[in-house]
């Protein structure tokens, strides 16, 4: 019986009980809603007593709000997105938003196969960490006036918001450093070649290599995954005619190209071949791997995107833009020392 009169508690009766209007109790439980204290003190006591609940699905059909934010990812594999994931959902809900986590296509990054389900929960924004949309999805968001940012990957299409690392310039750091280190004979690992981060960090490597006065010798593909990498790692640098230095495009790869070098073939870690990498984990400075990474500005960047999608809840005519914000190369043990300037 408990149950039941519980199911039947309404606003209506807040009200009554904490003697204040049944508007009053809608602002108490509406993120952002305006209530003294003394009246949200007495709503939610009232609430406890009675043992409400708002019903958040009757109010957003009334408002036409969800509150509810998509986030989808591909890679949860690599240890820099469950902590993407995490800290942007830390950071919404402190916004009084709810989060729903959907899955894409690891193997091809594209939203489509999880589109229909996300705008079937009438969702008030979507935040895309490195995953794609093409731009019928993106034009059919825009229809529906459901913002969407990207988050550490960019699109061409003026519609999409996106916040990144500089990986053009961090790529052109990692060149610096491994040319200032005496390296020779220089490989690249790429991740997928679709990607935007790994088609502007290879930009920037290459750029950064010319300005040294060094070229590419050598390049594999890992396509940010850890057995491709591997594979990539071994027709690498299984022969005498091998690479003395590798950047790879980012630390899930670098940590299994690492394995294979020191595990598989022997080789020493700088000694043999200095290795560098991207995004700046943190097991990339645990002592097993030391590994000199471009650390991406994390925090900063879930900052800028929460920011970025809720200026575009609040306002639909906000012009779309792309944030490049900076990073810096953390040296350690799995490259040669050195004092290069960018």
């Amino acid at each position: 019986m408990a149950t039941d009169r519980m199911d039947k508690v309404t606003s209506l009766d807040v009200a009554r009980r904490a003697g204040v209007s049944q508007s009053a109790v809608s602002r108490v439980f509406t993120p952002g809603g305006s209530a003294s204290k003394r009246t949200m003190e007495k709503v939610r006591q009232a609430a406890a007593e009675l043992g409400y609940r708002p019903n958040i699905l009757a109010r957003a059909m009334i408002t036409g709000k969800s509150r509810i934010i998509g986030l989808v990812v591909a890679y949860l594999d690599n240890y820099f997105y469950p902590l993407a994931v995490e800290r942007l959902s830390v950071e919404l809900q402190k916004q009084g938003y709810h989060v729903l986590v959907f899955m894409a296509s690891q193997t091809t990054g594209d939203v489509q196969s999880v589109m229909q389900e996300i705008l079937d929960y009438q969702v008030d924004g979507i935040v895309l960490a490195s995953v794609s949309m093409s731009s019928v999805l993106a034009g059919r968001c825009d229809d529906l006036g459901i913002p969407v940012v990207l988050f550490n990957r960019t699109q061409p299409d003026p519609r999409l918001a996106s916040v990144i690392s500089d990986n053009v310039e961090g790529g052109r750091q990692i060149a610096h450093h491994l040319v200032a280190g005496g390296a020779t004979r220089i490989g690249y690992i790429a991740g997928f070649e679709g990607a935007s981060t790994q088609i502007d960090r290879e930009a920037g490597f290459r750029k950064g290599l010319e300005e040294a006065g060094a070229t590419l010798d050598f390049r594999g593909v890992g396509d940010f995954q850890r057995e491709k990498a591997r594979a990539a790692a071994l027709e690498m640098f299984a022969g005498k005619d091998r690479a003395d230095a590798v950047f790879v495009c980012n630390d899930h790869m670098a940590f299994a190209v690492m394995d294979v070098l020191r595990g598989k073939l022997g080789l020493d870690v700088p000694g043999d071949v200095a290795v560098a990498s991207f995004d700046d984990v943190p097991i990339a400075a645990w002592d097993a791997y030391d590994l000199t990474s471009f650390r991406q500005p994390l925090n900063a960047m879930v900052a800028r995107t929460v920011e970025t999608l809720l200026e575009r809840i609040a306002n639909d005519a906000v012009t779309p833009r792309k944030h490049v914000l900076s990073g810096h190369l953390v040296k350690r043990g799995s490259t040669h020392p050195t004092e290069e300037t960018p």
